[in-house]
This record gives C-alpha cells, sequence and structure tokens, in this order.
C-alpha cells in the first residue's frame, strides 16, 4: 500500500513539473505567423483582479446558457417536466394522460406562458430555436405513426370487417360533408390568405373526421373495456377509420400541394405506386430480411433494430419526397411490419417509450407555440369555436350512433361507441399542423381547431360514464319488471 502510494506521488509531482517547465519555456517561444497575440492588461489592484474574474465567469455562463444546445436542454427541461405534471394531473381528473400532455403544450405557448411571463417566455423559446424544435418533434411525430400503423390489426379488422367498415366510413362521411359545409360559411374569414377553397374545404373534411385509435385505445384500457364486445367493436372501427382517414388526409395533401390538376394526377399515381411497392414488396421481404431469429428473441437485436429503422426511414423519405409528408410512410412501414412471434409488440414497447417520452412532448408545445387563444377575443370568435365543436361531436358521435344502431347494436352501446370515435387527441393535431404548414388554415381558425380537438378528447370520458349509466338503468328496470 505505501510503495503504490509513494509511487503515486512520485509520478504525480514528477510529470506536473514536467508540464509546468514546458508551459514555461512555450511561454518565450514566438507566436505563430499571421497570428494576431491577445494582448492582456496587467491588473492593477487586487480588487479588480478579482472583479474581472468575477464578471468574465459570468459573462461566459452567460454565453454558455444561450448556446442553442443549451437551449435545446433548457427547452426539453421544461417540456417533459411540464407534460409529466399536467399528464399527473388531468389523470387524477379522470382523463388520459395523453390530454394532459396536449394542454400542457398549449399552456407552454403565447397563450398562457407568453401572456403571463413574457420575457422567461422569449428566453426558453427564442423564434431562433423553434426550427430545430420543430424538427425534433416532426422526428417524434413520425415515430408514433409507426407505432400506430403496428397497432392496426388487420386480423381484427377483417374478422369484423362489416360493422367496422359501415360505421367507420359512416363516422367519416357525416362529419366530412358537414365539414365541408361549415367551410363555405368560413371560408372568406378564417381561410388562410391565398388558399383556394376546394383545398380549405377538403382540410375542414378531413379535421372534422379524424379518431385518434392510440387515445381511445388507452381509454378502453383504463376502463377495462379492451375484451368487451364494445371495446374489441370501437377499436376495430377506430383502426378502420384511421386507415380510411390518413389515406384521405394523404390525397389532399397532394391535391393541395400540387400546382396543376396533371400534377395533381401526377402525385396520386406516385402515392398508389409506393403503396403497391410497400405492401407487394417490402412486407414480403421484411421476414427475410429479419429473419426467423430476430422476429422470435426476446428482444430485437441491434442489426434487427437498424433494419427496421431503414425500412421507416426509407420508407418516411419517400412520401416526403413524393409530396404528402414524411408522417404517411412511417404509418405504413408500422401497417407491413412482420407479426410472427410477437414482433410488433416488442418492437412498439421499444420506440413508443421513448418517442412518448421525450419526442412527442415536443410536438404538442409546438403545436402549443402555433396555437395562439388570445386571437378568439370576442363572442364571435368564441361562438365560432363553440360551433364548430358542436359541429364536430354530432357529426362524429351521431353519424357513428346511427351505422351502429342500424348493424344492430341497441341505443346505449351505439351512443357508447359515438363517444368513442368522437375521440380526436393527438391525431388531430397531426393533421392540423399539417394543414398549417400547408398554408390553408390561418392561425385564427387553428386556435379554434385544436381547442376542439382537446375539448372533444376530453368529453369522451364523461360521456361514455353517462351513456353507460343508460345502459345500467335499462337492464335494472327490465330485471325489476321481470321480477
Amino acid at each position: 500500500m505505501k510503495r503504490s502510494a509513494l509511487f503515486y506521488l512520485v509520478t504525480l509531482s514528477v510529470l506536473g513539473a514536467g508540464i509546468l517547465l514546458v508551459l514555461h519555456l512555450g511561454a518565450a517561444l514566438p507566436a505563430p505567423q499571421g497570428a494576431v497575440a491577445a494582448k492582456v492588461a496587467a491588473p492593477h489592484a487586487s480588487g479588480a483582479a478579482a472583479g474581472s474574474a468575477v464578471a468574465a465567469v459570468l459573462s461566459g455562463l452567460s454565453a454558455n446558457v444561450n448556446d442553442p444546445l443549451s437551449h435545446l436542454f433548457v427547452q426539453l427541461l421544461v417540456i417533459i417536466v411540464a407534460s409529466r405534471l399536467a399528464g399527473m394531473l388531468f389523470v387524477r381528473c379522470g382523463q388520459p394522460a395523453v390530454v394532459g400532455e396536449m394542454a400542457a403544450g398549449i399552456l407552454l405557448g403565447p397563450s398562457l406562458f407568453g401572456w403571463v411571463a413574457p420575457d422567461a417566455f422569449q428566453f426558453v423559446f427564442p423564434a431562433t430555436s423553434l426550427g430545430v424544435l420543430k424538427l425534433l418533434s416532426q422526428i417524434g411525430v413520425c415515430l408514433f405513426m409507426f407505432v400506430v400503423g403496428m397497432e392496426v390489426d388487420m386480423g381484427q379488422v377483417r374478422k369484423k370487417a362489416e360493422a367496422a367498415v359501415i360505421v367507420s366510413h359512416a363516422s367519416i362521411v357525416l362529419p366530412y360533408f358537414l365539414g365541408v359545409v361549415l367551410a363555405y360559411f368560413l371560408y372568406t374569414d378564417l381561410a388562410q390568405p391565398g388558399t383556394g377553397f376546394m383545398a380549405f374545404a377538403l382540410f375542414m373534411g378531413i379535421s372534422m373526421s379524424i379518431t385518434a385509435f392510440p387515445v381511445l385505445a388507452r381509454i378502453l384500457q383504463e376502463r377495462g373495456m379492451s375484451r368487451t364486445f364494445l371495446g374489441s367493436t370501437a377499436i376495430t372501427c377506430a383502426a378502420v377509420d384511421d386507415v380510411t382517414a390518413w389515406s384521405i388526409l394523404a390525397f389532399v395533401v397532394a391535391i393541395a400541394r400540387a400546382t396543376s390538376v396533371g400534377a395533381s394526377a401526377l402525385n396520386l399515381l406516385l402515392v398508389l405506386a409506393f403503396i403497391a411497392i410497400m405492401i407487394k414488396g417490402v412486407r414480403l421481404l421484411l421476414p427475410r430480411w429479419i429473419g426467423n431469429e430476430g422476429m422470435e428473441s426476446e428482444a430485437p437485436s441491434r442489426g434487427v433494430l437498424a433494419t427496421v429503422i431503414c425500412v421507416v426511414v426509407g420508407s418516411a423519405l419517400a412520401t416526403e419526397v413524393i409530396g404528402i409528408h414524411a408522417l404517411f410512410g412511417a404509418f405504413l412501414a408500422g401497417a407491413i411490419m412482420p407479426e410472427a412471434g410477437g414482433f410488433r409488440h416488442k418492437l412498439s414497447v421499444r420506440v413508443e417509450n421513448f418517442s412518448s417520452v421525450l419526442l412527442l412532448p415536443l410536438f404538442f408545445a409546438f403545436t402549443g407555440l402555433r396555437t395562439q387563444i388570445g386571437l378568439l377575443n370576442d363572442v364571435q370568435g368564441w361562438a365560432l369555436c363553440l360551433g364548430i365543436i358542436a359541429v364536430a361531436t354530432v357529426g362524429k358521435l351521431g353519424g357513428s350512433a346511427i351505422a351502429a344502431r342500424w348493424t344492430g347494436m341497441n341505443w346505449s352501446e351505439s351512443l357508447q361507441l359515438g363517444a368513442l370515435m368522437n375521440t380526436r387527441g393527438l391525431m388531430e393535431l397531426i393533421a392540423l399542423n399539417i394543414g398549417y404548414d400547408l398554408g390553408i388554415l390561418s392561425p385564427r381558425i387553428f386556435a379554434m381547431l385544436v381547442i376542439m380537438a382537446l375539448a372533444t378528447t376530453m368529453l369522451t370520458g364523461p360521456l361514455l360514464t353517462l351513456f353507460g349509466s343508460r345502459q345500467t338503468v335499462m337492464d335494472d328496470s327490465r330485471t325489476t319488471l321481470a321480477a
């Protein structure tokens, strides 16, 4: 022990003295050619030296905090903490955690944070940092859509194909029609300047028609309804709804981005060709690329994950280049993933945990930064917002309930199914951001539709309880009459 300590001390002393000697000798070397030697003023007093040292440290800290990477870390901390706290609070209030995270994103924007503490808001979210935030949030959305694609159970859809197609398509057609009619009255005042009526009307129809399949599935899990007849029917209908609505949205985006009728037709052909390649080609080759061992193992290897990520990124890149949006490619990549050996579940657990904790809150915050509730600064604005919520609810809930009743479900179950299909959640926010990026939605209508998405999602739980209690009352009354 003593020999080791002696060796340690001698080594440090000798090498430390050597370093100091070299530094001393090096100070006398001539400066490199072309270099400007820094002139350091000699301090006149110890007090001045201490003051300048403190000032230098403070200046360095300030510069480090304003570094783009430091700013990103500050934003991550603020967003993640706010999202987790809001999620926990909403869970205690009987709402899904994702609703709280959506609300946290809006509250971190100019609607609350920017209004209450404008200086702190400008420090945390300066305009120069939003580009990085947007890119990270888009990556999070693509990973989320990849997971959504893997959660679509086509086998379950085929088992309940008749009821699922009738209910889901009715829950799209009726609200879509109402959205287009609503666009007729809102176009002049609320569309983004330069937007054609067709693009605005088609997009308003989409915004009324979307169902949040992942949020719906989590509501059913939390209420223990996943394995009930109503729960399995709702999940199947939402899956069909998602595939149909996002396919329609892809075509709407292709039309909106095209500069002419010919370009629009070519874009649609490219989309159809890409879908055919993914379904008829990549889907069949994936099991061979991954291998049976890779699909059966408990945890996917790095090689398997690299293959999957390449498929997701390549698919997202293809749809972005075609002109519809990267998230459509990510969704399709998830839908074609092999199911053998529970491979989809193993992937989704790993991807979803990362994206939902870190990246999706960034998307909520970025959406919140775009949402200016202060634009609804008059009675007419709030009346329009309430009207949009009413039209969206009547169209989605009403269309689903009537179609479900037609397929043989009783009114209570039909209304509960309608309430579940009226859940919009994150899927609606994704669609709205696409419309905003395309220059179709003005900031004012964007704020109204974001509020609509949040309100209809929050209504799901209370409406389920209300319509479920009606079923209980009806069952009790039948039991009493039978007795």
